[in-house]
């Protein structure tokens, strides 16, 4: 394992011994969702540098389907980039690879699902209290290795396999930011009439390996858009206002600069103008909201950038026209 660009290898294990490395758990009881499915330690193995998770019969609970499934619970995510070495030996339960919340849910970021087949993988990103999903597909052979990746930055995940992306989201609105945990398990969904195995499969684990970034800028968090020529913040603004504002309070943060753009407006002299308004505006709901969570020390910064395509004053953010970005530091 070697570093990648832009970031610093700082975890990696091959599964060597015959047990779990330290700071990983084995799932028990049931999973949500399908009042059929079951896990059980004895579902789980290592050995020969290989972490398995094993789907059989069970006669420990009335000869029914029962999975494996682990969590690297001792450890948590904010960001970062994950890869995963696996195979399946063949149909029946789905394989999935998670990063899961600690605290609530969703969000929750699915980078390899198999709904009980072997010829196609899914990334899914769970997202709001409705649950709303963006989903990415691929076809792909399921029995041979491959390497399975999660990028997660503030304002993008990248999906990869064996170097290669696969499926994006890049709406910073959107993405989680809060700490996760990584989970390798299988599932049966037997009453729901799918991932039902027809006989015992297992999924093989070669290794994980876990990097974190080393950049040390702070991110742009996009924070939506403006009605043409407006900088009356809209409900959905100030729902993404007020998450941004608990943000900010849960990492302690101690500044926060907002810079408006205004590519919607002809002039540049009036582009400047509504920018700053833009901005203006977006810090007064903001440290009403702060002020709301008795966070009184944050220094909120508002500028205004003008037209996004003229303006030299931030050329690193990457956003589109009539919107605001929020640079946590």
């Amino acid at each position: 394992m070697s570093d990648i660009p832009g970031y610093q290898l700082n975890y990696v294990t091959n599964f060597s011994g015959n047990s779990l490395p330290a700071g990983w758990a084995i799932f028990t009881g049931k999973p949500s969702g399908d009042p059929g499915g079951q896990w059980a330690s004895n579902h789980v193995g290592v050995s020969n540098h290989m972490l398995q998770l094993n789907t059989f019969r069970d006669p420990n609970f009335n000869n029914n389907w029962v999975t494996g499934g682990v969590c690297q619970c001792g450890v948590r995510h904010t960001y970062g980039a994950i890869f995963v070495r696996s195979r399946m030996t063949g149909p029946g339960p789905t394989q999935v690879a998670i990063l899961w919340p600690v605290v609530g849910w969703p969000p929750e970021i699915d980078f390899d699902e198999t709904y009980g087949g072997v010829s196609t993988s899914q990334a899914t990103l769970h997202y709001t209290s409705a649950n709303l999903q963006i989903h990415s597909n691929l076809d792909i052979n399921m029995t041979a290795w491959h390497t399975w990746g999660v990028i997660w930055t503030p304002t993008s995940i990248t999906y990869t396999v064996d170097g290669n992306v696969w499926g994006t989201v890049t709406n910073p609105t959107i993405i989680p930011d809060q700490q996760m945990i990584l989970t390798l398990q299988q599932q049966t969904w037997c009453t729901s009439g799918f991932a039902c195995p027809t006989s015992p499969e297992s999924t093989d684990i070669n290794w994980v390996a876990e990097y974190t970034s080393t950049s040390t800028s702070p991110k742009p968090i996009g924070l939506g858009s403006f009605a043409n020529n407006s900088a009356v913040l809209s409900r959905s603004m100030r729902a993404r206002i007020r998450h941004l504002a608990k943000v900010i309070a849960g990492r302690g943060a101690a500044a926060v600069t907002l810079t408006g753009y205004a590519t919607d407006v002809v002039s540049p002299v009036n582009a400047l103008v509504m920018s700053t308004e833009r901005a203006n505006n977006v810090k007064h709901y903001l440290e009403q909201q702060l002020a709301s969570l008795n966070d009184l020390t944050v220094s909120v910064v508002a500028i205004g950038a003008g037209d996004l395509v003229a303006s030299t004053t931030i050329v690193n953010a990457r956003v589109g026209s009539g919107k605001v970005v929020a640079l946590l530091k």
